[in-house]
């Protein structure tokens, strides 16, 4: 199974998109699964659920820096290229989507403070394209940890 078709299982099974991703990447992060669940699980909705950046964008993001983040607070070089290659993740998530912005994704005109996720019925599944976001988010991510 791939990393994305694993992401979206995951979303399926009722875990955020960020959760999503990042136990679809747990190993190659050194995380089990319970700690990588917690560890992303503030940012599903958007963080949480305020409709900002996307669930699956975060997680990415959380692997990529798991993966080759920089360490030291004074290494410029380490940050650069790692701000670099968080940019381009984004760059691709967004020429494939269209935006990087949860709200923007569902369509929604203003963040949802509520705090209360919806119900994961069939018809939740219907309405929303963050199966495939979190499918799209992986596999741009597989291709990026490819070429580093």
């Amino acid at each position: 199974m791939s990393r994305a078709e694993q992401a979206r299982a995951y979303f399926k099974q009722g875990y955020n998109c960020a959760q999503a991703v990042v136990l679809a990447y747990r190993d190659k992060m050194g995380l089990d699964e319970q700690t990588a669940a917690r560890l992303s699980s503030s940012f599903g909705g958007g963080l949480g659920r305020l409709r900002e950046v996307c669930g699956a964008v975060s997680g990415a993001c959380m692997v990529l820096g798991a993966v080759s983040g920089y360490t030291e607070a004074t290494d410029q070089e380490g940050k650069k290229a790692h701000y670099a290659r968080i940019q381009e993740f984004a760059r691709r998530f967004k020429e494939e989507n269209g935006s990087i912005i949860c709200r923007e994704l569902l369509g929604e005109k203003k963040e949802d403070n509520t705090g209360v996720p919806e119900e994961r019925t069939e018809a939740y599944y219907k309405k929303r394209p963050c199966d495939e976001l979190v499918a799209c988010a992986a596999q741009i991510l597989e291709d990026m940890l490819q070429e580093i």
